[in-house]
């Protein structure tokens, strides 16, 4: 099952939002822990630490007034020796209430002790308010004894109480430390959980549109053969399948295009070239004399049929380029001849314009594997270009170097440049290197494009440097 984008993004934050939860559940459990553990130690044991205090001062108490009420025979010393008894039982009861299953052990051995002491000064005052003798150093020996045995048990409670709140004290203390060290894992997981699903939503996300981009620029450029397969998530599934929709439309459109140029191309060459054999037979005076003007239209005839035929035979060139059937035959070649040929095909416009055309060929440039009649037509078209938008008395200069192992030529002019933003574009065909400012000249727009084609094909790069009003340098490279 295929998520959308949408049940992506909420599962993950669902996801997220349980992670939450589940660390707010534990972080309260461990709190209430802490909690309990800490009122155990105050409600408890700290309290019965404190019921042993009072039961030792209420024993001692009643051991002082026991025995001055027994030297001074004086009741109020009786009595106070009661009412310290009253204190005793009171808080051995509430001691007992508090105290774990232990510690009421001691406190129970505390109570028995306590009766045992509490019947033996009961049976020595009835033998003292009787006047009757008694044995009084054994009374006094064993209140002594019981005494002795209750103060023994308090202390085992108070060091019971002590012990058990120190241990609790480090149990809460390793709780502390081990719920420190889970809240580190906890967060620590937490935290590679939320990145992995934020990478894995986001990648899910942003990688089809990458892959959507990248193809959107291969179309831009002209490419419309592969398709865009993606599958998840399915709301771009849809829209890479209209994507590829589309690319096929553009590339039917784009191969009408081609066969319609080449049709008309083939269609209207045959035409053409009657037209300008026509026109020439009928200058060289095989329909008789002409006059003046007759000849002057049938020269502008024969012109313009020259260069309708060179307009077709560039669309039919590039329309084999781009179907992949042009043919090139590559043999080893020299390029200062090639160079020096152009320059002399270009000679009567540079003629006509005066300017002024120069070459800068290095010596011992490395033999080059190349279709000497395509890289030719390569060299026309990029002096031409460079002539035809110069301005007269200007300057065009050709250059050739070697660069590593391969070989760069540059076509320099002193036109007015071309502007930034047209530089990436002006080697697509019916893109015509525009001039910046007013300076424009018609062409059709095919002989960059062409010259693109013819490079690329040799296994090299062409492009363009320039400014605006500062002339244009087009530059391309061969392997050697």
């Amino acid at each position: 099952m295929r998520l959308t984008l949408f049940s992506r993004l909420f599962l993950g934050y669902l996801g997220i939002f349980i992670l939450i939860i589940a660390v707010s559940v534990y972080a309260v459990i461990e709190l209430r822990r802490f909690n309990d553990i800490t009122r155990s130690v105050l409600e408890g044991d700290t309290r019965v630490l404190d019921y042993q205090k009072k039961l030792t001062d209420a024993l001692l108490s009643e051991i002082r007034y026991e025995r001055r009420f027994l030297i001074t025979r004086d009741d109020a010393l009786y009595d106070q020796f009661l009412l310290f008894k009253s204190d005793f039982d009171l808080y051995i009861e509430e001691a007992m209430a508090l105290a774990d299953a232990r510690a009421s052990g001691f406190l129970s051995q505390v109570k028995d002790h306590h009766q045992r002491y509490q019947d033996l000064v009961d049976q020595e005052v009835k033998y003292m308010k009787a006047g009757r003798s008694y044995p009084y150093d054994r009374y006094r020996q064993g209140k002594g004894r019981v005494a002795d045995l209750i103060i023994a048990e308090l202390e085992k409670l108070s060091s019971y109480s002590q012990q058990n709140t120190y241990g609790k004290i480090r149990k809460l203390a390793e709780a502390g430390s081990n719920a420190r060290r889970a809240a580190m894992a906890i967060t620590g997981a937490s935290l590679i959980f939320v990145i992995v699903l934020s990478l894995f939503i986001t990648r899910s996300i942003t990688q089809p549109i990458s892959i959507l981009k990248m193809k959107t620029r291969e179309i831009a450029k002209g490419h419309f053969e592969s398709d865009v397969n993606l599958s998840s998530p399915p709301e771009i599934a849809e829209l890479a399948s209209a994507f590829n929709s589309m690319s096929q439309k553009l590339k039917d459109l784009d191969r009408m295009k081609s066969d319609f140029f080449s049709s008309m191309s083939h269609e209207l060459r045959t035409p053409l070239t009657s037209i300008k054999e026509g026109a020439g037979l009928l200058l060289e005076g095989v329909g008789g004399a002409l006059t003046e003007k007759q000849r002057r239209l049938l020269t502008i005839l024969a012109e313009e049929s020259e260069r309708l035929i060179g307009l077709v035979n560039s669309l039919l060139d590039l329309s084999k380029m781009e179907a992949g059937m042009m043919v090139y035959n590559f043999e080893p070649t020299s390029l200062a001849p090639l160079v020096n040929r152009a320059m002399i095909e270009i000679g009567p416009l540079v003629e006509a314009k005066k300017i002024r055309l120069d070459s800068r060929i290095a010596e011992e440039l490395p033999v080059i594997t190349v279709d000497s009649e395509r890289l030719l037509q390569a060299l026309r078209n990029l002096i031409g270009n460079a002539v035809k938008f110069t301005p007269d008395g200007g300057q065009v200069t050709i250059s050739a170097r070697q660069r590593d192992r391969a070989v760069e030529v540059s076509v320099a002019d002193t036109g007015p440049g071309i502007p930034a933003e047209n530089l990436a574009t002006i080697f697509d065909k019916f893109q015509q290197a525009a001039s910046a400012g007013s300076y424009r000249i018609q062409g059709t727009g095919l002989g960059l494009a062409i010259v693109k084609h013819i490079i690329t094909s040799h296994g090299g790069k062409v492009w363009a440097e320039s400014q605006a009003g500062q002339g244009s340098t087009f530059i391309f490279v061969l392997p050697a």
